[in-house]
């Protein structure tokens, strides 16, 4: 397309946008991942073909593009004058209150009879409705994944039971007081939650970038405040697991811990 003004959505990352009265030869702006892709740069020379003529411009700039607002947005805009000899369409976007929907799908053919009207309405709808229900599944996929977590990590414990009983009696005999052992096992938990939570949050980024990136090509962009949500929630769910397990071990008696073991 061609725009004597920077469209709305975009954003400049380079070079300058030309004046709107511009009547020189041709320039382009360029979107930014796409030039990046082409090894295009400020000053070199695009070549596209309109019906079978090529056309020549001159990259003036790039820019970015949010391609999420439903505006119309394009990869290559060019300077106003470029396609003036082409045969050309002109589209428009209007967002119409769905009650008069109707009236106005009626009226359009009738004041522009060779003008298409596209609704995309019940497309978005559809495709909104989509992407919820996978997001949920993947939630409910991950709900799972973690109570499976919890699962593993309690039978870890329950495992080592004995093993954490022996250290008890072991301290308590060497004079440790209640106190004492409790801070102990705490750091140990404390270290190995925050361990698990480091490995576990940096192989689900990992493989949550590969997915985003290297399956669907898009820009991967975590929220930090749920990066970090994550990261204390996971250290401190494993920190309590392990405390609530080793709690009922201070209670254990020397004499009869030491006959059992």
């Amino acid at each position: 397309t061609y725009s004597p003004a920077l469209p709305n959505g975009s954003e400049l990352v380079s070079g300058q946008w030309w004046a709107a009265d511009y009547k020189g030869p041709p320039l382009v702006s360029v979107e930014e991942e796409v030039a990046a892709s082409l090894g295009l740069k400020i000053g070199d020379t695009l070549s596209v073909n309109v019906l079978g003529v090529e056309v020549q411009a001159k990259v003036a700039s790039t820019r970015t593009v949010s391609w999420d607002n439903f505006g119309l947005n394009y990869v290559l805009v060019f300077s106003p004058g470029t396609f003036d000899a082409a045969p050309h369409n002109m589209v428009a976007t209007v967002a119409v209150d769905p009650k008069a929907e109707v009236e106005l799908a009626r009226s359009i053919p009738r004041t522009f009879p060779s003008a298409s009207l596209i609704a995309v309405r019940d497309v978005v709808s559809q495709v909104t409705t989509l992407l919820t229900q996978m997001s949920q599944a993947i939630a409910a996929a991950a709900s799972i994944a973690i109570l499976a977590g919890i699962a593993v990590l309690i039978g870890a414990i329950a495992a080592s039971r004995e093993r954490r009983v022996y250290d008890s009696v072991i301290l308590k005999l060497l004079g440790a007081t209640r106190g004492q052992i409790l801070g102990a096992q705490a750091m140990e938990y404390a270290v190995l939650a925050a361990i698990l939570a480091v490995l576990a949050l940096g192989l689900g980024l990992a493989a949550a970038r590969y997915v985003v990136v290297s399956l669907f090509d898009f820009t991967f962009a975590p929220d930090p405040f749920i990066v970090g949500a994550t990261l204390l929630g996971g250290a401190g769910l494993s920190f309590l697991i392990g405390i609530a397990g080793s709690w009922p071990l201070l209670s254990a008696k020397p004499a009869q811990a030491l006959r059992s073991l």
